[in-house]
């Protein structure tokens, strides 16, 4: 045998070539630091951006300039994200004014800010919703503080109420139902029910004339509901018929209208719109209904007809003034009994199914949320699609 097949290992040799030679410990310190330069150039190439501090009179999130750059709050900035840039809105560098015309139509005319050339800025593409970690508290932007409480605005860049609150949807165009579940407010147990029992596919409308809005608006927010504001209008009946305090009359002068509106308005944050309870009698009255259609579509808010009532002027106003509207199809709990709701749940998907979408118009009841909770997870199966009813409202800007 040959000498090399009994060498220890590693000692033998192979024939041809030159015998191994052990390494010098100054060559392995050079190998080392090698790696070293190479792993710390590499950790260096993916190490995000902003984990650097950026000074020179960084803009600070209001817009302002300072020493430093302001780090964004929790509204802005996902948690863990280590951002300390300022932020913006996409349309953030831009002044956005619109302008409705003779004819109806909305002219919106973009204008560039000045640069104050102080650093970068985090740009949120998101256009429509909020972030659910953060979807129970208001935009400030989007608010301005009154004698009646903080009221709905659009925002310096353009930015609607109806965009920010808006529940996304997954924008197929397939058969679409938007159910609108009211009178949360009025009752604690109905309230609490609602919020709980029905999917976060349901639109929550919050009556101003209810109980604990706040509470219920953040609790119905965190589950993922898109929520409007039910404002009590006059019916034909009133007084015999009374929808409560604060009802807008025909009566009222426009300024006394629009106080009424605005003490509905602040009562809670968040909504993507303003919903009529009753109201026949008055959406019907063009000299009183005007004033208050376009102060809800100055504040970019969606109005929703409940459908209640042929005589509504909603779909004139909405289109004259270029503001976001939607119509209810169906009231869904004129017998609030389950087997009865459910009935209508099917009409409701049959409408959905010839005109491509359809809303339905429902009460807090124990029997409707059961038949609601019910019907939603056997539509879904069928290809359904329920989304928020800012989903289904007429825009004049899209």
């Amino acid at each position: 045998m040959s000498a090399d097949l009994h060498a220890p290992l590693g000692q033998g040799r192979r024939p041809g070539r030159s015998p191994r030679r052990r390494p010098s410990f100054g060559s392995m310190l050079g190998s080392l630091a090698l790696v070293s330069i190479v792993g710390l150039s590499t950790y260096s190439a993916f190490t995000p951006l902003p984990l650097r501090q950026f000074s020179d009179a960084a803009p600070k999130p209001d817009g302002t300039n300072g020493e430093t750059a302001q780090a964004p709050d929790a509204a802005a900035t996902p948690a863990g994200s280590g951002q300390n840039l300022a932020t913006s809105r996409p349309l953030g560098g831009a002044t956005v004014q619109r302008t409705v015309t003779d004819d109806g139509s909305v002219v919106t005319k973009f204008t560039p800010k000045p640069r104050d050339g102080s650093g970068p800025v985090l740009i949120d593409s998101q256009t429509v919703g909020q972030d659910s970690r953060v979807a129970a508290l208001p935009n400030d932007d989007l608010l301005e503080d009154t004698p009646e409480g903080r009221l709905p605005i659009i925002g310096p860049d353009g930015l609607r109420p109806f965009e920010q609150y808006a529940r996304p949807w997954s924008g197929a165009r397939a058969t679409r139902v938007a159910i609108v579940v009211g009178g949360i407010g009025l009752s604690q147990t109905g309230s609490q029910r609602a919020i709980r029992d029905l999917p976060e596919e349901i639109t929550l409308a919050f009556a101003a004339t209810g109980n604990s809005l706040s509470r219920w608006m953040q609790e119905a927010r965190r589950k993922g509901h898109e929520i409007v504001l039910q404002v009590p209008f006059e019916p034909f009946d009133y007084p015999a018929n009374n929808p409560g305090r604060g009802t807008l009359l025909t009566t009222d002068q426009p300024g006394e209208a629009l106080k009424k509106l605005h003490e509905a308005m602040g009562r809670i944050t968040n909504y993507t719109g303003v919903m009529n309870y009753m109201g026949a009698k008055y959406m019907s009255d063009a000299t009183a209904f005007e004033p208050v259609m376009r102060d809800i579509g100055a504040r970019g808010l969606l109005f929703l007809d409940d459908g209640s009532t042929a005589r509504s002027l909603t779909d004139s106003f909405a289109k004259a003034i270029g503001m976001p509207y939607a119509q209810g199809n169906l009231l869904l709990d004129g017998q609030p009994e389950k087997a009865a709701v459910l009935a209508k749940l099917d009409e409701l998907e049959r409408i959905a199914r010839r005109n491509g979408q359809a809303i339905g118009i429902a009460s807090a009841f124990d029997e409707t949320i059961a038949a609601i909770r019910q019907w939603s997870d056997e539509a879904t199966g069928r290809g359904i699609e329920i989304v928020g009813v800012s989903a289904l409202a007429d825009d004049a800007e899209q």
